[in-house]
């Protein structure tokens, strides 16, 4: 019986542990896995294909909104609907997305989710919630759960008007006006967001949470939510740019006094902002959660993300203007928890795996401390102190002309950053870090040491380097053409010692040949007697030629099967692209909703229908089979869906006069 107590004891312990916010002593380093209008790059099935590109690198990728949102067309997921029954989004379906959280999991990866429970959208009307059944239990918001200051009152005029009555409550935060904001006071609230957070964590297999817009509602209930779910990680969206202000909103979340979520470090993005923008590198130095001891352990750092980045002319938001290697090489030296931006991996992945690597090298951790170690307006230096050694950053368009002390080695550099590492660590050093490239790739060794003149020996079959072995300076670069597990030592007097080793997976460069689409469009059913085309790309690029709203005015035509298409060429130029559109007529009113994610030819026939004051669109397959009847069978290839093309531009499978053929 003591034993089965002692057991109970430490096991509640353990779990009190879990649920303080974030683990401390945590060096893991996230990804967010998205940014606005990542609908391409952030598909369920394209986020799982690039895991071997991830693990190693990042421990946690933050994803949208998982479920289906009440937008008609494609969506974010900020205007959220379903919780428990429809994860049918626009990033994928649900078995897609158990597929990515499992594979993600089965790599080192825990998946962050996102959950907006500041406010939800509707079925029909202002007040009417999907009714969900989760466990046998059929969880369902009512109109009474709604905050009687909703959208300035708006909301409370439309339902006296209309027979509902709202809650007795006011919003215990800031309001919207998008949706409908819940009242967290409401027992019923409160059974159905805990409800959600227990099928997210148990179901759908995620590892923690980041709270959306938790500005719009009191901390406690962050506390209260995962003092029930007990998160790993959670993470709140206070979108504040005053350190106090934050810590404030972490304190409102302690439960018998932990703190029960981390925050995003607003006020760190800012100061690194406001560094670069200003090109005054000593302001790195200001306030912010990773730069107080008492809290670093709930920092999330970032330097952008989907809200601050820059979208198009017309969304310019507040983005980092200039040396965003420069801003993650910072934050990735520094304690906290870095959260990386996927458009900054996506360009920079090498370095960015590089500066990881560093730190995971160091064993920096989000409780490590930290020192100020150079400071000017043309430069910041800091070093965090790793379970394993030093970790010092040198950031600033002057980094690559200051001089160190003779303490410290350098151990990777890039453009206006640099990393070093104490002599007396003893070790050898590979800048270019575990993992897969593409294409042959560069990696330069250093010896790490107090001894003068000392060599490196290195392997690159996985063996454990000896004295006999291939024998370079530190400072000498080598080529990785391809795939291997490279081992390298510190040779001294003979013996070796300080081995580190990385594995690479060299693959390939497959060159991409750019291709042209045709969109047709038929709107015999709305009787338009003009057709615009606004198109743009996966990134929010405009690609149509008039780069104003309603885009380009087309009057090409073809006539098929007794049918007038109006029909556009656009070239894709990568392998990534995809273009999205929107239909009008007149000046550009009325218009159809977005149709998305076009790689291929395509038809489509606006409908009658609509969604609010934009017409539905239709994609009709018969019109591609009329198509298809009329060219030589020894013309057509086909995709294992039936479409025709006119040649095969990806990797898969193709038939040609019934014969299958693989590109690879």
């Amino acid at each position: 019986m003591k034993r089965l107590i002692t057991t109970l004891l430490t096991l509640t312990a353990t779990l009190g542990m879990m649920a303080q916010g974030w683990p401390e002593a945590y060096g893991g380093v996230m990804l967010q896995g998205f940014y606005w209008d990542s609908y391409s790059a952030s598909k369920w099935t394209k986020l799982e294909s690039s895991v071997a590109d991830f693990a190693g690198t990042f421990d946690l990728i933050w994803i949208p909104q998982s479920a289906k949102a009440a937008a008609s067309g494609q969506s974010m997921g900020y205007d959220d609907l379903y919780w428990f029954s429809n994860y049918s989004s626009s990033f994928g379906s649900e078995s897609e997305l158990r597929s990515m959280i499992q594979t993600f999991a089965a790599n080192g990866i825990g998946t962050i989710a996102d959950v907006v429970i500041n406010h939800r959208g509707n079925v029909s009307n202002w007040v009417d919630f999907p009714a969900e059944t989760y466990n046998g239990v059929t969880y369902q918001l009512v109109s009474t759960d709604i905050c009687a200051d909703d959208d300035d009152g708006a909301t409370l005029t439309w339902a006296t008007s209309n027979g509902y009555s709202l809650s007795s409550n006011n919003d215990t935060g800031e309001g919207w006006s998008g949706m409908r904001d819940l009242d967290h006071n409401s027992s019923n609230v409160q059974t159905c967001v805990k409800a959600y957070l227990d099928f997210l964590l148990n179901d759908l297999g995620y590892a923690g949470f980041r709270y959306d817009m938790t500005k719009g509602y009191s901390g406690s209930f962050t506390g209260l939510y995962n003092a029930s779910a007990n998160p790993t990680y959670s993470v709140g969206e206070y979108w504040d740019g005053n350190a106090a202000t934050v810590k404030n909103w972490l304190n409102a979340t302690k439960v018998d006094g932990n703190i029960m979520s981390a925050a995003f470090d607003f006020p760190f993005r800012y100061t690194v902002r406001d560094a670069i923008n200003n090109s005054n590198w000593s302001s790195l130095s200001s306030t912010s959660l990773m730069s107080d001891a008492s809290y670093r352990r709930y920092s999330v750092t970032f330097v952008e993300n989907h809200d601050t980045e820059y979208r198009s002319s017309s969304e310019q938001q507040d983005p980092i203007k200039s040396d965003t290697l420069a801003a993650n090489a910072w934050m990735l030296a520094m304690p906290g928890t870095p959260c990386v931006f996927l458009k900054h991996f996506l360009d920079y992945p090498t370095e960015i795996k590089a500066m990881v690597a560093a730190r995971k090298f160091a064993g920096v951790t989000n409780t490590s401390a930290m020192s100020k170690y150079t400071s000017s307006s043309n430069f910041y230096g800091a070093y965090s102190e790793g379970t394993n050694c030093q970790l010092l950053a040198v950031v600033g368009p002057g980094a690559a002309s200051y001089s160190v002390t003779s303490k410290w080695v350098e151990i990777l550099s890039g453009y206006h950053y640099r990393y070093f590492i104490p002599k007396t660590t003893e070790t050898a050093y590979v800048d270019l870090a575990s993992g897969t490239y593409e294409g042959s790739q560069q990696a330069t060794l250093t010896a790490v040491s107090a001894t003068d003149g000392a060599q490196l020996v290195y392997t690159t079959d996985g063996t454990t380097p000896t004295a006999s072995s291939t024998t370079v300076s530190s400072g000498t670069t080598i080529g990785i053409a391809e795939s291997c597990t490279l081992t390298v030592g510190l040779l001294i007097n003979g013996t070796v010692s300080g081995v580190i080793t990385r594995e690479y997976v060299i693959e390939e460069t497959e060159a991409f040949e750019p291709y042209d689409v045709t969109v047709y469009v038929n709107t015999d059913n709305v009787s338009w007697s003009t057709v615009n085309y606004w198109c743009w790309d996966q990134d929010g690029n405009t690609v149509s030629t008039k780069t104003s709203w309603p885009g380009d005015r087309v009057t090409a035509t073809t006539t098929i099967d007794g049918k007038t298409w109006y029909y556009k060429t656009y070239t894709i130029t990568s392998e990534d692209m995809q273009l999205n559109f929107v239909f009008s007529t007149g000046s550009g009113s009325p218009q159809t909703v977005d149709c998305t994610g076009v790689t291929d030819d395509v038809y489509y026939e606006v409908s009658t229908e609509k969604s609010g004051s934009k017409y539905l669109v239709n994609v009709t397959t018969a019109i591609q089979q009329i198509v298809n009847s009329v060219r030589q069978a020894d013309e057509a290839w086909y995709t294992i869906s039936g479409q025709c093309i006119d040649r095969p531009m990806h990797k898969g499978i193709y038939i040609r006069q019934g014969k299958k053929y693989v590109f690879k």
